[in-house]
């Protein structure tokens, strides 16, 4: 006898809460339903919002730095000891394969937790011995201090890696959160709560809402009256909807959005590194990363060759059940999704697109027909007026490009509304600086692409979002300084 898909409750002030009503989440491997979930009415969301506020009045906003630090790291252990059942709850969301959850998205985020617990440890404070034209002396100190309450609205990409990527500093700093997972993946950032109790983190500091968007909880948490600050990571036209809940209140915010991402090879460059590192750039999470090139340029003399080679590489692509021996390639992450892929791959088309390898849906036999599949797909014959070589798309495609000059190359991949990442290939290391630094993005690679230290600052520019997250950058983020100035 099949058993019941599991219930996936809300969080708040330390234990589970049913919604106001419930929904069912897909499977996107086979179509299945794996979870019902309960979705956070308006009362829920207070309800977290208000146990979020009462843990700063509580022993929370009394801990020291150095408690904070302890307890972030004993949480960081937690997942650890739990890391295969979040590897599960992972996979069951997404369909990724198993090996790229464990040592990706669950590494990533008990590292998360240790990164940003050392980077507050050793954080000091800026302060200034001033002596004045008038013979006195002063001191200048900044202290800092949480924000307060902050919601955490996080996309169902990387759902446990960017969810960590926001909570940590956020605690770090002896902030409260509330956080809104994806409607499509909401099983880590509940099971993240369990953990959370069980390292010691107080009651109300970790809160979690479930729900969608407009008239759901996204929108209720973004607009609520006694929410203190908001980041977010998705679509660029939902941050800009947050950014207009945000402004009658002038809350800061923090939005890591959508990307265009180019890459530009030379002609000079190591090939085959060259070809590996831009397959896992177009294909790596079948496209959905953010950072994922949507557009190649490639100098014409070495067009052909790069062709075939991605060519060659895509067809090596192994797409199956997340469990099964050499999967490579999951699912897109809903039949919504594949509609949206889909309609781009006819779009291309349209546009004059020759298909050099993909275009469509796969056939995976009858037992996963009810999954969001899509084949990994190469356009050639585009320039950058084309809607598909312009418009994210976030699946596994790329359009391809021919340029002739450096000075082209640099023009071409500027020539977007987005500044997210860009990648540079060359074996000339003064020119991979120069055009790294001549790239309009936030991040910029020189033969490699997703290699960060998490200390460095992660965001873009444009329509790719506000602010910068990762070590102190987020901690600026995440708390406010006041100044103390001591005449001596």
């Amino acid at each position: 006898m099949a058993s019941s898909p599991p219930s996936v409750l809300n969080h708040v002030a330390g234990a589970p809460v049913a919604g106001v009503a419930t929904f069912v989440k897909h499977s996107p491997v086979d179509g299945s339903v794996v979870a019902v979930v309960h979705e956070a009415g308006p009362e829920v969301v207070d309800a977290a919002v208000a146990a979020a506020r009462a843990a700063l009045a509580g022993p929370w906003g009394s801990m020291t730095v150095a408690e904070r630090v302890a307890l972030l790291r004993r949480v960081a252990d937690r997942i650890d000891e739990r890391r295969e059942e979040l590897v599960a709850a992972e996979v069951r969301d997404t369909g990724k394969p198993e090996h790229l959850v464990r040592e990706l998205d669950v590494a990533r985020a008990a590292l998360n937790f240790r990164s940003f617990a050392d980077t507050v440890a050793a954080t000091g404070l800026d302060s200034f011995l001033t002596d004045l034209p008038d013979g006195r002396r002063a001191l200048n100190y900044a202290v800092p201090k949480p924000l307060g309450v902050v919601a955490v609205v996080v996309p169902w990409n990387l759902p446990l890696l960017l969810l960590t990527w926001k909570v940590a500093p956020a605690l770090a700093c002896g902030n409260a959160v509330v956080v809104k997972p994806s409607e499509e993946t909401p099983s880590t950032a509940t099971l993240l709560a369990e953990l959370m109790v069980e390292a010691g983190v107080p009651a109300g500091v970790y809160n979690v809402v479930h729900g969608f968007g407009p008239d759901s909880a996204g929108e209720q948490l973004t607009t609520h009256a006694d929410v203190d600050a908001i980041t977010f990571t998705g679509e660029s036209r939902t941050g800009a909807a947050i950014m207009r809940a945000a402004a009658p209140r002038v809350r800061p915010v923090s939005f890591e959005l959508g990307g265009k991402n180019a890459a530009v090879v030379f002609a000079d460059c190591d090939l085959p590194r060259t070809l590996d590192g831009l397959a896992r750039s177009i294909f790596l999470n079948t496209g959905q990363v953010c950072l994922c090139t949507e557009r190649v340029y490639v100098e014409r003399s070495v067009f052909d060759e790069v062709v075939a080679g991605l060519a060659e590489r895509a067809g090596a692509l192994r797409l199956g059940r997340p469990d099964a021996p050499g999967t490579t390639t999951g699912p897109l992450i809903s039949q919504e999704h594949r509609a949206k892929v889909q309609a781009y791959l006819d779009l291309a088309v349209e546009e004059g697109a020759t298909v050099v390898v993909g275009g469509g849906v796969p056939d995976l036999g009858e037992e996963l027909a009810g999954g969001a599949w899509v084949e990994p797909t190469l356009w050639v014959g585009l320039d950058n007026s084309a809607r598909v070589v312009r418009e994210e798309v976030f699946g596994p495609v790329a359009a391809l490009i021919p340029f002739d000059s450096e000075e082209e190359a640099v023009r071409l991949a500027n020539d977007t509304d987005y500044g997210l990442a860009a990648a540079v290939w060359t074996s000339d290391l003064e020119r991979g600086h120069r055009v790294a630094q001549q790239m309009r993005v936030g991040m910029a690679w020189v033969n490699t692409w997703y290699l960060r230290d998490l200390r460095s600052p992660f965001g873009g520019a444009g329509l790719s979002g506000i602010g910068r997250e990762g070590g102190r950058h987020s901690l600026h983020f995440y708390s406010e300084p006041t100044n103390v100035c001591v005449q001596l």
